[in-house]
């Protein structure tokens, strides 16, 4: 049906109408919007989220992704991460796919609408300007008419009247006869413009308005399809990013399933795993007057790892040591991860794992420098063939660089191997009978050597165990076999936490990359639980997970008044 036949009386409603579809497209082009903030919003907060869980760097769930389903979580996060670009991509496409073009077709159609309602206001305003004058010439006919019927009557009674001059008769007469041609006049100008207003009429409501109301039809049927098609386009944007977000589900159903219990508990033992034996049996001590027993250690003794208490010569107790790793005084060094260079603070099983490690670290390096030494040689030899190219000494200095960096790189191999064979040497055989193990733990120039128990005094060390007579070129400490109490910093399992005895304000950022220690960044406050005993290192903690060391002069500290005191 057509607009123009059908509508031709409803010019006010048809506009009324085609406003309110521009509405409309404004209304959804104002939905996508806010759907396309949405879905950034979202995006953000799911990739915030995936930030949060990550591992930070030497943290301890860094260290914890050796296991399946430590690493199956960090996968999952990844595929988080990629789930929300997709989500991204969602708000990046509405907004150039539907926003962008919408608001470009709103302009072209409020433009379009305006011109074809300003030609039907203008036909409008013709055919009532042809009325007017039509009804102007009809009024303007009928008053000539009055005055011609005035002017006969007005003659008729002066040619009646036998008093009145043949002069004035005639006078009345002429004015009757020029009346009579005005009306007539003012007849044919009202018939020409009776003629021409019926056609100008004819012509609005059969041509010039269809028309008009034909195109504006169209116009409206355009804005509809256009509609139709960003409504599409919005199921589309979200199809379209369907199978993205399937595989990163997929990765994730994957990452799942990649979880081993087995390979994880196995991973436990290649973790803690010592490389000590088993304590054998104790021996028989018999008593003899005036002979005082010896006391030895039993490193991992029940009662040790029962945590019994001894006293010390000067009162107080000590907790049972159950590994050759004093606290008090290596705890820094274990922390800081600064301990001797061939590893000799760990246990045989992690030494051999470290010095193993340390090995394949170099061999790469030693690889790396051989690779861009066979092509700097390949390099020398071009030059040498085309001397246009280059100048062939110029890079012997750097070959001469390379080859002491990889002969101090395999003397450092060397140094390392021998440090592993030393260790894989003393891991015992599983096939070997339990004995019993020495009760002292040497350490010596990074050397660990083990003496003989029975020659130990009746003196207990700091730390809570008996040991000989330290001489002050050998410091002599308890060595204590595998048990549940030995973690990745070599401290008490059953370490209370330190209260706090002050705050401190980072004067400096510090990056604490090696294990023991804390970032800082300038301006942070935190607690200090421990001060500088000389060694030029503070313990601070920042909440109840995160603690650790830092330099001393990195940090301007405020004791508490007691700890002053003290």
């Amino acid at each position: 049906m057509s607009w123009g036949s059908e509508l031709w009386d409803q010019f006010d409603n048809l506009e009324k109408h085609t406003q309110s579809g521009i509405e409309f497209v404004e209304r959804y082009s104002k939905f996508v919007k806010e759907r396309s903030d949405i879905e950034i919003s979202y995006a953000k907060q799911i990739r915030n989220l995936s930030k949060k869980y990550q591992p930070k760097k030497n943290s301890r769930e860094e260290e914890e992704n050796k296991y399946t389903s430590c690493r199956a979580f960090l996968s999952t996060l990844n595929e988080l991460n990629d789930y929300a670009g997709q989500h991204e991509v969602i708000a990046e496409n509405l907004t150039s796919q539907i926003i962008t073009e919408l608001s470009r077709y709103l302009t072209e159609l409020k433009a379009e609408r305006k011109s074809h309602f300003h030609d039907g206001r203008k036909a409008q305003q013709q055919i009532e300007s042809l009325w007017k004058q039509l009804e102007s010439s009809k009024r303007r006919f009928e008053r000539d008419c009055k005055e011609a019927d005035r002017a006969q009557q007005y003659f008729e009674r002066m040619d009646a009247d036998i008093n009145v001059t043949k002069a004035d008769v005639e006078k009345a007469r002429q004015q009757a006869q020029m009346r009579h041609q005005i009306a007539a006049d003012s007849k044919t100008e009202y018939s020409n413009y009776l003629t021409k207003f019926n056609q100008e009429q004819n012509e609005h409501y059969y041509t010039l308005i269809p028309n008009i109301f034909q195109k504006l039809q169209e116009m409206e049927e355009r804005r509809i399809e256009r509609v139709g098609v960003s409504m599409k386009t919005y199921a589309e944007v979200d199809r379209e990013v369907l199978p993205i977000v399937g595989k990163c589900l997929d990765g994730m159903t994957k990452a799942a399933e990649s979880i081993e219990p087995k390979t994880d508990s196995k991973q436990v033992v290649e973790s803690y795993k010592s490389g000590f034996e088993p304590p054998g049996d104790v021996e028989f001590e018999d008593y003899g007057p005036g002979q005082t027993m010896k006391r030895t250690v039993s490193e991992t003794s029940l009662s040790n790892s029962r945590g019994e208490a001894k006293e010390r010569p000067g009162g107080g107790k000590s907790k049972g040591k159950l590994w050759p790793f004093i606290k008090n005084k290596n705890k820094l060094s274990l922390k800081l991860g600064s301990g001797p260079e061939d590893f000799s603070h760990l246990p045989p099983e992690q030494r051999r794992k470290k010095l193993q490690a340390k090995i394949d670290d170099i061999n790469k390096d030693i690889q790396k420098e051989m690779d861009q030494k066979d092509a700097l040689t390949k390099m020398k030899g071009v030059y040498e063939k085309n001397p246009q190219m280059g100048d062939p000494a110029s890079v012997d200095p750097r070959l001469v660089e390379m080859a002491m960096n990889i002969e101090k790189l395999q003397s450092e191999v060397q140094k390392f191997e021998g440090w592993l064979a030393e260790v894989e040497g003393r891991l015992p055989s599983r096939s070997d009978p339990p004995r019993r193990q020495s009760g002292l733990y040497e350490s010596q120039n990074s050397n660990s050597t083990m003496v003989d128990n029975n020659c130990a005094q009746d003196r207990e060390s700091p730390d809570g165990s008996y040991t000989e007579e330290q001489s002050s070129e050998t410091q002599v400490k308890v060595a204590i076999a595998n048990t549940p109490e030995f973690d990745d910093e070599f401290d008490d399992g059953d370490e209370e936490t330190l209260p706090t005895i002050g705050t401190c304000k980072a004067v400096y950022s510090f990056e604490g990359h090696n294990e023991g220690t804390i970032s800082v960044t300038e301006g942070e406050l935190l607690f200090v639980i421990e001060q500088d005993k000389g060694d030029g290192w503070t313990r601070i903690r920042r909440n109840e997970e995160e603690e650790g060391y830092v330099p001393t002069s990195y940090v301007e500290v405020f004791l508490e008044t007691n700890t002053k005191d003290s």
